[in-house]
């Protein structure tokens, strides 16, 4: 390792241990920029943006481009996700989510029996919605950014040109999709990864070369476009035609904004089901606050008082939340103080709340994310996906991209688990163009119009319990950023019943699950829950930490 690179780590550690203060800075300049990624590769590419005097927007189209590349599980282009922005002291929020094609049908994965049929909506080209990915990044970038576009998508260009060494990370999950991706070309463009070893993608290098050229209607209505219709016609019938990408747009939505414990907390609006969810948790919690007075964090009785509250948001989140084109989400109601303290009022400190009477409180999951901040102080939370791990499975023959499973993000049929095993009803069912609900939630939290916490993570519907868990471990239990993230989390999502999801990285064991278990909770290994990538800004430095579970890399950007 480098000296000057060794003393920066050193550095950031010594000043996240001190933990958080209380003072903020009112100035808009900060002493440096920095980055928290998923990957190595990801944070060098906003680092190398931020020094040609890139901002933060311009920084995160060049990872997500980079990530395309280099974390093929995850980053993507022909996905989708959610972009929170914090630009000279005014929020924004861009929703680039994919869309169901004119095709789609509200029964579409149902046998002549009615009943779901088994992988049709996760695997193969008829579980593909139409990508959305590379029209956001060209919206947030035609809008705010500084640099051209072909300057931005550089570093992505030369991943794919000259490669990337594989990490042992990205060849587990790789060797663990062969299987179920056996009937698609998965495997044709992926086999040749292997650990500690350079892996090259020409023809992706070349789908980046047409887009850096001519921007996103090269991959909505160009050569890309032509290539992606015609793998439709491939293997299982697709469903996406030329006319569904040349309709598809990103779109600019009012984000969600609240007042929390003297924060304004900024976050996803619908159809992410995860903004609105994260904002009852927070306030939720704080109409519940003499039952978590001197309750110590991740005891039996905090994991209870929590799991209470979350079941409740998914109540909600099952009944009322969809696309907004298409459903009425009842927005202000879900999050009017009145009601959310009703809510909290129902939360049984003691004993579990049966779960058949858990109902909608009104009257009649892979991921990756990155956070990253300019010497200006203007801000991005980006969440994007293709759904599970490698999405689809499905190659673009000839451009080399990844397509998403996101179809599945939808409602097959009311009550049906999806593959996070959270149910929905008509309110997220499948209609052509209708965008499916998510959990993303990109959230920058702000003081005095500056921003002083930056964060997200990928994990389906752990992720906005994950963020409101990290959020509070640092603001209610004064815990520093590392520690903060890297604590215990668990998860509840009201079905399956009386059930608190734990993880391999700081299991629920010995005193504690047995304590669970006595008051009728069952415990279940969950396998992973998120990948949390945050920047706590503190006085006029910003300080990035990426989850320990991941393989991600945080850097900070000193001004030149």
């Amino acid at each position: 390792m480098k000296t000057s690179n060794f003393l920066g780590l050193l550095f950031t550690a010594l000043i996240l241990s001190m933990g958080v203060t209380t003072r903020y800075c009112d100035a808009k300049d900060l002493k440096s920029a920095a980055v928290a990624a998923p990957d190595a590769y990801g944070a060098i590419a906003a680092k190398e943006i931020l020094r040609q005097g890139g901002n933060a927007v311009d920084a995160s189209v060049a990872t997500a481009f980079t990530l395309a590349v280099t974390k093929p599980d995850a980053g993507n282009l022909g996905g989708g996700g959610f972009m929170t922005i914090f630009l000279d002291g005014k929020p924004y929020f861009l929703d680039y989510r994919e869309v169901a094609p004119q095709a789609a049908t509200a029964n579409m994965y149902l046998d002549d029996k009615g009943n779901v049929i088994e992988n049709l909506s996760l695997i193969g080209n008829l579980a593909v919605a139409v990508p959305g990915t590379v029209k956001g990044m060209w919206a947030a970038h035609q809008r705010f950014g500084r640099l051209k576009w072909a300057q931005v998508l550089a570093p992505a260009i030369r991943y794919a040109q000259k490669g990337f060494t594989v990490s042992k990370y990205l060849n587990d999950t790789r060797n663990a999709s062969l299987k179920d991706f056996s009937a698609t070309n998965f495997a044709q463009y992926f086999k040749g990864m292997k650990t500690g070893q350079r892996f090259v993608q020409p023809e992706l290098e070349q789908t980046l070369r047409r887009i850096a050229q001519n921007g996103a209607p090269e991959f909505y209505e160009g050569h890309t476009a032509d290539l992606l219709v015609t793998q439709m016609s491939k293997n299982q019938k697709g469903i996406i035609t030329k006319e569904d990408l040349k309709q598809y747009q990103a779109v600019w939505r009012e984000p969600l904004q609240v007042e929390w414990n003297g924060f304004n907390v900024i976050t996803a609006p619908p159809p992410s089901s995860g903004g609105i969810a994260l904002l009852q948790l927070l306030k939720m919690k704080a109409n519940l606050a003499p039952h978590f007075n001197q309750v110590p964090l991740n005891s039996p009785k905090y994991i209870h008082l929590v799991s209470e509250m979350e079941k409740r948001v998914f109540a909600d989140r099952a009944k009322y939340l969809g696309d907004p084109a298409f459903v009425n989400v009842p927005v202000t109601r879900l999050l009017d103080d009145t009601y959310v303290e009703q809510r909290a009022a129902e939360v049984n400190p003691k004993t579990i709340s049966p779960t058949p009477n858990i109902k909608a409180g009104l009257e009649k999951p892979q991921t990756t994310h990155f956070s990253i901040v300019d010497k200006w102080g203007n801000a991005v939370s980006n969440t994007y996906t293709l759904n599970g791990d490698y999405g689809s499975g499905v190659v673009v023959e000839g451009a080399g991209f990844l397509l998403n499973d996101e179809m599945d993000d939808f409602s097959s049929k009311p009550g049906a688990p999806n593959l996070f095993g959270v149910v929905g009803g008509d309110a997220n069912a499948i209609a052509p163009h209708k965008r499916p609900l998510s959990s993303m939630s990109p959230t920058i939290l702000t003081k005095k119009d500056t921003p002083v916490l930056v964060i997200g993570t990928p994990g389906g519907s752990r992720i906005f319990t994950s963020i409101f868990q990290t959020i509070t471990n640092i603001y209610d239990y004064k815990m520093p950023l590392r520690g903060a993230v890297a604590a215990m989390r668990f998860h509840h999502q009201l079905l399956p019943k009386d059930t608190i999801f734990f993880e391999p990285y700081k299991p629920i064991r010995g005193y504690l699950a047995k304590a669970l278990q006595d008051r009728g909770y069952k415990l279940e290994n969950q396998g992973w829950t998120g990948d949390v990538q945050a920047i706590l800004i503190r006085q006029d430095q910003p300080m990035p930490v990426s989850d320990p579970r991941g393989t991600g890399t945080s850097l900070i950007v000193p001004n030149k």
